[in-house]
């Protein structure tokens, strides 16, 4: 059994208790609190939202040490994105290269910290696509293409059948006055 998300799931079970109690039972916020172990100002922080509100940082992190050496991260960062990966500067190399480079003074912890933060925000999120047998996923697309030795701007329609041994393409010229005429698939 996992531990770990427990307490949130206690948390959002008392929330629906004393909304339920007080709202649809016809309890007091005394008693509420009472029976419940909670304050009274504790229930009416639960009573004003549906849900649990979340935690919001209302400013950036304060760096003191690392501000004036957030600039030289960034940039060592961003020339790392077109190195390979095992070419890239690890924190560790960054702090090292701070305290080499540039006098740094402050602590290892808090150049990894700011290294993490930096590389999640600039991080490719993926979402794998499931598609259930009989789907297809279409795309549209334009491109330069040459018809009869004349060049011309050309959409095309995409199809990948997602179950399917091979992907198939067919592709479509536009033409406006007949609407689509398909030139065949590849």
């Amino acid at each position: 059994m996992c531990f770990c998300d427990t307490w949130e799931v206690l948390k959002v079970e008392v929330y629906a208790r004393v909304r339920r109690a007080v709202q649809v039972d016809g309890m007091s916020v005394r008693r509420a609190a009472g029976e419940l172990g909670l304050s009274r100002k504790t229930i009416r922080k639960m009573l004003a939202f549906s849900v649990p509100p979340g935690y919001q940082r209302t400013k950036p992190v304060a760096r003191p040490k690392l501000g004036p050496w957030l600039g030289v991260v960034d940039q060592i960062l961003e020339n790392d994105e077109s190195q390979r990966k095992k070419q890239r500067h690890t924190a560790r190399r960054i702090y090292d290269r701070l305290k080499a480079e540039h006098s740094f003074t402050g602590g290892y912890t808090i150049v990894k910290d700011y290294v993490r933060d930096a590389r999640s925000r600039h991080k490719e999120v993926f979402v794998p696509l499931a598609h259930p047998p009989g789907d297809a996923q279409a795309d549209f697309g334009e491109a330069v293409v040459v018809i009869g030795g004349v060049e011309q701007k050309g959409h095309f329609l995409c199809v990948y059948p997602r179950r399917s041994i091979g992907d198939r393409q067919w592709h479509a010229k536009s033409i406006k006055t007949d609407g689509w005429s398909f030139l065949g698939s590849a």
